[in-house]
């Protein structure tokens, strides 16, 4: 199989040559060499790539990375640091990160911690110094793969050996990930959005119960909601219709998260159509969106590349308008599957799947991708506000 680096001599921003201490093998044999940093650590997952220019902290810590490792295509990483406000859970399920350029200091006032040092305490390995230009093209063109980043100092590397651990890796059509990186029991949430002068986030009441069922939740999800006027309180994935019932919320938010929405819906669909006859309203986003579809009676499928990113245009039928969205998922809904009583309404414009939904007779929709837009433009985040106006409607 041919080396896409080429070789392992160094790119020519290294000032002198280099021993290659990691390596990045694809499933197909493919091996790029580069320089390891972070955790000497050897982790097999999904290749994927993210085209967003800002939000590596917020991305790493995405649990909807779960089962992935995650190419950077903007090549200037770690330029701002680390710090304990831009994170979306305290326990990344991301595997690991892939750079062009050597992770650079950090040089923001808001850092806590270098990049290299946050990624070894996290037990996370990273690559740089490979072309990710030629990898994001190999995803682009042969879907994403299954891979092997391996750190290690010494440089030593089976290739063999990787690449028949890549090819063992199940993959993550048909795995369930949702319940791995739920909460384990009920968190009450009140803390709203940062504001970046104090470095603060601050504690509001609401006027709104909401229940929100943690697939894989990120924190300015659950930040958005407080802002837009919401109690509340985070439930894990596997809590049972009747126990949300008996909370009596005002509305119910279905997070994001990661892994086939198909192998989560085996518990959680049941208790949705629960929910959904129980006429209240309901908000999903990303697997959330997905996993209303299959209550409805659709079905999802796997992406060959999936979307990551910060740039993404979503056509909003309803109103004509353009929103570009923040986008993390590898499975989408499949249109021609919806019944009758379920409207799209959005669609992507790179290649025009749904990217929203909308039931015709229950206070239930739903959007693909991440409105909370971290990282990410603030277009969509009317939609929790559109979110909270169904919750006051159906209250009066």
């Amino acid at each position: 199989m041919t080396n896409m680096t080429a070789s392992t001599a160094p790119h020519s921003f290294f000032s002198e040559p280099l021993q290659p201490t990691a390596v990045l093998v694809l499933e197909d044999g493919t091996a790029f060499y580069g320089q390891g940093f972070g955790a000497e650590k050897t982790n097999v997952g999904e290749v994927c790539f993210n085209t967003s220019m800002t939000g590596y902290q917020e991305i790493m810590t995405d649990p909807s990375y779960a089962g992935q490792i995650i190419t950077f295509t903007f090549p200037h990483i770690g330029n701002i640091g680390t710090n304990s406000a831009d994170i979306e859970t305290d326990r990344p399920a991301s595997l690991g990160m892939i750079v062009r350029n050597p992770v650079t200091a950090p040089s923001n006032w808001r850092s806590d911690t270098p990049l290299e040092t946050w990624l070894a305490a996290h037990n996370l390995p990273g690559i740089s110094g490979i072309d990710t230009r030629a990898l994001t093209r190999h995803i682009r063109d042969n879907g994403a793969p299954k891979g092997v980043l391996c750190h290690d100092k010494s440089g030593q590397f089976d290739i063999e050996a990787l690449t028949g651990m890549a090819k063992g890796w199940p993959g993550l059509k048909g795995m369930d990930l949702a319940s791995d990186v739920s909460t384990s029991r009920p968190l009450d949430w009140q803390s709203a959005s940062y504001c970046l002068s104090t470095s603060a986030a601050p504690e509001k009441i609401g006027v709104h119960n909401v229940i929100a069922i943690d697939f894989g939740c990120k924190q300015n999800i659950l930040r958005c909601l407080v802002d837009a006027g919401c109690n509340v309180e985070l439930v894990p994935a596997t809590t049972p219709a009747d126990e949300i019932l008996a909370r009596n919320p005002d509305g119910i938010f279905l997070a994001n998260g990661p892994g086939d929405p198909a192998a989560t819906a085996e518990y959680a669909v049941p208790e949705l159509r629960k929910l959904i006859d129980a006429n209240i309203p309901i908000f999903g986003i990303c697997i959330g969106h997905q996993l209303l579809a299959l209550a409805f009676g659709g079905t999802t499928s796997k992406m060959e590349r999936g979307h990551r990113g910060a740039n993404h245009p979503v056509r909003d039928l309803q109103t004509g308008k353009i929103e570009i969205t923040s986008q993390n998922h590898g499975f989408m809904v499949v249109e021609d599957s919806l019944p009758d009583d379920v409207d799209v309404t959005h669609l992507s414009l790179f290649d025009g799947s749904v990217e929203g939904l909308r039931h015709k007779t229950k206070p239930v929709f739903s959007v693909q991708y991440h409105p909370e837009s971290s990282p990410g433009p603030h277009d969509s985040r009317h939609l929790f506000t559109r979110f909270t106006d169904m919750i006051a409607a159906h209250k009066s």
